[in-house]
């Protein structure tokens, strides 16, 4: 019908972060990578954004599958958090695949646990698998790979947070994550002052 267009793209989110923790600084210090985490979110305010990390902010040996928000946790505690936020465009069949396994991960939340040991084979370089605990970038990678996204053609726990940015993706954001949070820019939707970001960049390219 004319003046109607048929949609059939959908957008996932990675969202990259550095934060302050003596995880994030060996991980640094080891592999030099901007970026230490990594979470996805199937939606661009970040209401819906997932990922593993600590179960208590103040606990770094404990970890778990969790719904994450920039106002909470370590995102919280964190003064300055430099970050870049990917969109990525997807098929609606491929979105639809991602949101089941996120769905899966949610409702058998218990059952999976943070990859204390990936991290250590990470940091060495070395492969290991087990099916119910995952890192970060595991986690996101695992559900890009299995919703038919991404392949990275290495092993999922080798995969880090710096290697999404090799991915086709628009940028949508890149500073300091606080300045997403509610309390910024007057109280306005994430995706509002995403856009804000976006149209601000471009306006500065086409001066330049």
């Amino acid at each position: 019908m004319k003046g109607w267009e048929l949609v059939d793209k959908a957008y996932l989110y990675i969202i990259l972060t550095r934060t302050n923790t003596i995880i994030s600084r060996l991980i640094y210090l080891v592999t030099h990578d901007e970026y230490t985490h990594a979470a996805l979110s199937l939606d661009k305010d970040l209401q819906e954004m997932y990922s593993f990390g600590r179960k208590y902010a103040h606990n770094p040996f404990i970890g778990r599958f969790k719904h994450e928000h920039l106002e909470e946790g370590l995102y919280k505690l964190a003064k300055h958090l430099p970050g870049v936020i990917l969109q990525v465009e997807v098929p609606l069949e491929n979105y639809a695949e991602a949101r089941e396994l996120i769905e899966q991960f949610i409702a058998n939340h218990s059952h999976y646990k943070y990859n204390v040991r990936g991290l250590l084979y990470g940091l060495l370089n070395r492969p290991t698998t087990r099916d119910d605990r995952f890192l970060c970038s595991q986690f996101v990678y695992y559900v890009l790979y299995e919703s038919g996204i991404a392949d990275f053609r290495t092993p999922a726990n080798l995969v880090r947070p710096a290697d999404f940015l090799g991915l086709d993706a628009q940028i949508i954001y890149e500073g300091d994550l606080k300045e997403l949070v509610v309390g910024h820019e007057g109280g306005y939707p994430i995706r509002v002052r995403l856009y804000r970001w976006v149209r601000k960049r471009l306006s500065f390219t086409k001066a330049g």
